[in-house]
């Protein structure tokens, strides 16, 4: 078992290795990202039925709830990177924790902004400190934590290691989130998607969401991917396969 571990690790994960896949699913992963963001958007847009209580003002729903996924989605992914960078070092883990923070602040940011543009027609006000919208401040200022640490601390093990620690830290949040219209009493909705109950939207509303929301975490695997590749170009300039690459 340490032997296949080693191998998966050394080899299997290696920068040599994920360069060559990624750049093989690449292709797909962008034209699944189009097809759905095109349908999700052309959809939700036009064909979506009118909410009986908010009227055409629901579909700002389409780009919030994706983005609010997103922000969420994309810290429970990092968080599984710092365990890996933290026990084991790979090195992959850690260049995609460093390639998804700033990508997880702007979603966070986008989710916080549609949201105020939400609730200011729906609940009378830009912003109150509710419960789960103050979670998701907090979010998005670990977020702006981890992209502070990331640039003044120079030696990149020790930024790596102090990067992880702070993601680790921040992940109770998110439980928080998630659980902060359950606990408190709050203006938000409640979940609108479930795994284990049946969803609470009409299907001709559900449809393009969950296109929406597949177009955003395709999205952040897009641009994770080109940052890591080019990443791995820089700090492996000086290897053989790196030459033959940019030869």
């Amino acid at each position: 078992m340490r032997r296949a571990w080693y191998w998966i690790s050394q080899q299997g994960l290696s920068t040599q290795s994920f360069y060559k896949t990624s750049g093989r699913l690449l292709p797909f992963i962008t034209a699944g990202f189009l097809v759905l963001f095109l349908y999700g958007l052309i959809a939700g847009l036009f064909f979506a039925p009118a909410d009986y209580q908010q009227g055409d003002g629901f579909r700002i729903i389409y780009v919030h709830v994706p983005s609010a996924f997103a922000a969420m989605a994309i810290y429970f992914c990092m968080t599984i990177c710092a365990v890996l960078t933290l026990v084991w070092r790979i090195k992959i883990a850690s260049l995609c924790l460093t390639a998804s923070t700033s990508l997880g602040a702007g979603f966070t940011f986008l989710a916080l902004v549609t949201g105020s543009i939400w609730g200011k027609p729906m609940w009378g006000t830009w912003w109150i400190w509710d419960a789960r919208l103050t979670s998701v401040l907090i979010l998005f200022f670990i977020y702006g934590g981890l992209i502070a640490l990331q640039s003044i601390i120079a030696n990149k093990q020790h930024r790596d290691r102090a990067v992880s620690l702070m993601t680790l830290v921040g992940a109770i949040n998110l439980p928080i989130i998630h659980y902060s219209v359950i606990w408190w009493s709050t203006l938000h909705q409640g979940a609108t998607l479930s795994l284990f109950s049946e969803s609470l939207i009409a299907p001709a509303m559900l449809r393009p969401l969950l296109a929406m929301i597949a177009a955003f975490m395709l999205f952040y695997g897009m641009i994770v991917c080109l940052r890591m590749r080019n990443t791995i170009l820089v700090t492996d300039m000086k290897t053989e396969w790196v030459k033959k690459v940019l030869q």
